[in-house]
């Protein structure tokens, strides 16, 4: 069947009209997006982030007019803009397993604006591992006392540890760390510290991988002082305890050391340092039968059980028999007179004994030469 002319016609015109409507004008095009682009460190949707990863937001071809970071709470991140508003810089860092959301307005050269939004996620860890730093602020100690980090958890990166632990000091030093166990990194140097000298420890532990989902609970810090240079020379064939301070011996005291013949009683050689002092020790040992024993002006030396302590009771022996446990007996008056000048960390250096000390005793980081000792370094 076949339409009118005049059917065609006006059917033609209406699907002209459709698509004049639908249509662009001539030389008219779609308008040009804004040529400022915002970049994130890290992108925007990223997860897992460390809490002390760099975090900052740019732009490219513009500045920020605003920006800001915030976390779950609508808190706002501390944070720094550049001179010239083109980036922008986290100044603090954020916490553990928390959402982070940008906003804010870039303009671009062409003066159009673009949105700043985006998010991302900090890592929640399996656990947080806390460390402790020993010596303490303001603490002054001797030349031969270490630098000890302890962990309340085992850790598995000791590399990745070990490197967030750094030492400064006054006077240059030769010194590495050495892990003594998993929950353990100690530092000393290759000879005893330098009198006088300044240390400063930092260890940047917090948001750190340890390895095992475990991260660093907080970041430590210490600084402390080296005291005058004091070393007792215990000879046990001299029955004589020598005290060297700065270079020079100050003292020489009729000594009493451990049995000769009896290896359980031995004073052991090695070299040690002065742990604890106490005016008033109560010693057990029940493997020879004395128990609530009380000896006065005790400064430990050894965790296997070895002090230098007063035993007035036998002055007998002082300067002339070998008859302790293992202790160094002096008088009372000597006892004290030491007692009063040892820091914590002055040396203890023993020699001439027929037995000789293994490592196994807190602390032996002067037991192991200077090879075994790097030897226990992760780096």
């Amino acid at each position: 069947m076949r339409l009118p002319w005049r059917v065609l016609l006006g059917a033609l015109a209406a699907v002209l009209l459709i698509s004049g409507c639908s249509a662009q004008p001539p030389g008219q095009s779609e308008p040009a997006p804004p040529v400022a682009a915002v970049h994130f460190e890290p992108g925007a949707g990223a997860g897992e982030v460390s809490p002390t990863a760099p975090i900052k937001a740019t732009v490219e071809q513009g500045r920020f007019e605003s920006v800001q970071l915030t976390n779950g709470d609508g808190k706002a991140v501390a944070g720094q803009l550049s001179a010239d508003g083109r980036t922008w810089q986290a100044g603090e860092a954020l916490g553990y397993g928390k959402d982070y959301t940008w906003s804010g307005q870039a303009v671009g050269t062409d003066g159009k604006k673009a949105p700043v939004q985006g998010s991302f996620r900090t890592v929640q860890p399996k656990k947080t591992v806390r460390a402790t730093v020993n010596p303490t602020d303001h603490a002054q100690v001797g030349v031969a006392m270490p630098i000890s980090v302890k962990f309340d958890e085992p850790v598995k990166d000791k590399a990745a540890a070990e490197r967030a632990l750094s030492v400064q000091t006054s006077t240059p030093v030769e010194g590495s760390w050495a892990w003594l166990s998993d929950k353990q990194v100690d530092y000393r140097p290759k000879e005893y510290w330098p009198a006088n000298t300044h240390v400063t420890v930092d260890a940047e532990l917090y948001g750190l991988a340890l390895g095992g989902g475990a991260y660093g609970q907080a970041d430590l810090s210490t600084g402390f002082d080296i005291g005058r240079s004091q070393i007792v020379k215990g000879d046990v064939r001299t029955h004589r305890m020598v005290v060297v301070r700065d270079g020079e011996q100050v003292a020489s005291y009729a000594a009493s050391y451990g049995k000769e013949d009896d290896p359980g009683r031995n004073t052991p050689n090695g070299t040690y340092m002065i742990m604890a002092k106490h005016p008033v020790e109560i010693m057990d040992n029940p493997k020879y039968h004395y128990r609530n024993v009380r000896k006065t002006w005790a400064a430990r030396f050894s965790n296997h059980g070895e002090f230098i302590h007063e035993n007035q009771d036998n002055a007998a022996a002082l300067g002339k028999v070998n008859n302790t446990h293992g202790c160094i007996n002096l008088s009372a008056a000597d006892a004290k007179a030491y007692f009063d000048s040892a820091l914590i960390g002055d040396p203890v250096e023993i020699t001439g004994s027929a037995t000789s000390m293994p490592p196994h005793f807190a602390v032996y980081d002067w037991l192991l030469s200077w090879g075994q000792w790097q030897d226990k370094s992760a780096l």
